[in-house]
């Protein structure tokens, strides 16, 4: 084993060393952007000189605060986000000057109609499917109303070369995390995941992106020289697990933790916590370069969009890439796309002759021991 816990714990204290950054970002002047989605053009923001932060809720600390006004068989994810903007328990809505949202639920589209009464809200809308010949001009034409909307809100003008500079900066991000992602490739893994999810999460709520860019590459070059001497942080009789479905940050220790306590390590991720969100790069050389962003993001495979071929097509060679031994699909309770979808993705592991195990959860600790059990067993039968 060796010494690299103490970086990536640097890496964990990213979100809560990031509420003084953001105070101190305010009162020199800067601009804050609170997003949700990995659909959310990006781009446009570093264009416009708005540094985006997420605001998707992690924890059932503020749950009860949103039933207050939401319903109790709603998303876990949608009642932490709002619970955390309606009781100021999140210093990055407080300190946001406009909300970005996206149509990509039916639960959040209202719930964001709610936080308008809080903050200055825009809902950029997502078209549902990705067949129609209308799908992607509608979107780009979504991306350029946010430009518009930006410009407006902060009285400025967002020019084409500073979208281009903003996406070749994005593609490169992209780059980055793709290597940090491809790490799992080897046998055995080069890291536990929840190593490296410290090291992705930290990025949204980064206020120097280019220097905490180049820590991670340095973190990254780091772990390949300690393997290249041979040690292993992972034994090779792990077994390797795909995770795909919901966003999982908020449950990461019942999942994630238990998986790699018990004899499995997580090689990928297939959802908007994991590689899904870094694929595809912008073209930056288009001459349309709203249509190339529209063109990228537009690619996502989420259960969001009907029919959502890219995430069964994606699955099957993640499998293939990266040897995987068993696919565990995690649903938070009341997602319905992924807990519908979750028919399709058994059907396609067992074509494939992967073994895959199904779970659904939420917030609380009040399934823990069960997941543990359900966990333990799937990897023992590996």
């Amino acid at each position: 084993m060796f010494n690299l816990p103490e970086k990536f714990e640097e890496f964990s204290e990213a979100r809560r060393n990031g509420f003084m950054k953001a105070k101190e970002l305010k009162e020199s002047g800067g601009r804050l952007a609170g997003v949700f989605c990995t659909y959310t053009p990006l781009e446009i923001f570093d264009a416009a000189n708005v540094i985006p932060v997420s605001l998707c809720g992690m924890s059932d600390e503020t749950i009860p605060a949103a039933e207050v006004n939401l319903p109790k068989n709603l998303c876990p994810l949608i009642k932490s986000s709002y619970g955390y903007a309606v009781s100021d328990k999140c210093p990055y809505t407080y300190f946001s000057d406009i909300i970005v949202g996206e149509t990509t639920c039916d639960g959040k589209k209202k719930m964001y109609e709610m936080l308008s009464e809080l903050k200055d809200t825009y809902i950029l809308h997502l078209p549902q499917g990705i067949d129609r010949p209308y799908a992607k001009d509608m979107w780009k034409q979504e991306i350029i109303l946010l430009k518009e909307k930006l410009e407006e809100k902060f009285g400025i003008k967002i020019s084409d070369d500073d979208v281009r500079i903003a996406v070749k900066n994005r593609n490169k991000e992209r780059q980055i995390k793709i290597r940090l992602f491809e790490m799992n490739k080897s046998i055995p893994a080069k890291s536990k995941y929840l190593n490296l999810h410290k090291i992705v999460d930290s990025l949204n709520f980064s206020f120097n992106r280019l220097d905490d860019l180049k820590k991670i590459e340095e973190t990254l070059d780091e772990i390949d020289r300690e393997y290249s001497k041979g040690l292993r942080p992972v034994s090779e009789k792990d077994k390797r697990i795909l995770i795909t479905g919901c966003p999982i940050s908020g449950v990461l220790d019942k999942t994630i933790g238990e998986i790699e306590r018990n004899g499995g390590v997580v090689v990928v991720m297939d959802n908007c916590n994991g590689i899904k969100a870094a694929k595809n790069m912008i073209d930056e050389n288009s001459p349309d370069i709203y249509e190339a962003i529209a063109n990228r993001y537009m690619n996502i495979a989420c259960a969001v969009m009907t029919p959502n071929t890219n995430r069964f097509t994606q699955l099957r060679e993640l499998v293939s890439e990266y040897k995987v031994d068993g696919v565990i699909d995690v649903i938070l309770q009341s997602c319905h796309p992924f807990d519908v979808e979750k028919y399709k993705i058994s059907k396609l592991c067992k074509e494939i002759n992967v073994p895959y195990l199904s779970i659904e959860t939420d917030y609380s600790n009040t399934d823990v021991g069960q997941l543990s059990t359900r966990i333990q067993a799937f990897i023992e039968m590996l």
